[in-house]
């Protein structure tokens, strides 16, 4: 055997854990963004994976372990295929990621049906929920910050509330959103949103 084929022949069986862990992740979205994490089960997962339980508890040791993943996976999906553009302003960029996610199919979902499960006791994803709201309000802070150094902060806007609120009107949104994908236009309320509280370019 060649130096290629045994190359090939040991990245053959990684090539296949790797796409069966892809494939249980697939799964694992599915049915957490439509029955959350306490409504839907490994049994479940596994069904949709096409799969034994057993097979899927040999990636996944347990179903805290699953939600983990999933979450992991949820932020490089929301990252990925999302460039930011050059010169590009800090509400350029909360614009375009908002409308980036309304086409990723169930990941606004996912957020938000497990983000409501993780205020319910000793859900695992609680954690990741709270450190995740303490990132975007600390990021905004300073996003807002730097805008008012600039000038463009409306007078008696504080940054720091300005970043609270945002988070908040966009996870609100997300939820109208989904309800009424028809009616409720995410980015054009955020470009509302951002004309409140900068100043209008001159």
């Amino acid at each position: 055997m060649t130096t290629k084929d045994t190359a090939s022949a040991k990245r053959g069986p990684y090539a296949k854990a790797k796409e069966k862990r892809r494939l249980i992740l697939d799964s694992a979205h599915a049915v957490f963004a439509a029955k959350g994490y306490l409504g839907g089960s490994l049994q479940d997962v596994a069904n949709q994976a096409g799969m034994s339980q057993t097979s899927l508890l040999h990636y996944f040791p347990s179903k805290s372990d699953l939600l983990m993943a999933v979450l992991e996976w949820r932020d490089e999906l929301t990252k990925s295929a999302n460039p930011s553009a050059r010169e590009e302003s800090f509400e350029d960029a909360v614009i375009r990621t908002a409308l980036h996610n309304e086409k990723i199919p169930g990941v606004i979902e996912l957020y938000t049906v497990l983000c409501a499960e993780s205020i319910t006791n000793a859900h695992p994803g609680r954690d990741y929920f709270t450190e995740r709201f303490e990132r975007l309000r600390e990021s905004y802070t300073r996003s807002f910050s730097a805008l008012a150094q600039e000038g463009k902060l409306r007078p008696g806007v504080d940054p720091a509330w300005a970043a609270m609120s945002l988070v908040a009107l966009w996870d609100g949104l997300q939820t109208q959103w989904l309800l009424a994908p028809d009616t409720i236009d995410v980015a054009k309320a955020l470009r509302a949103y951002f004309e409140v509280v900068l100043l209008p370019e001159a």
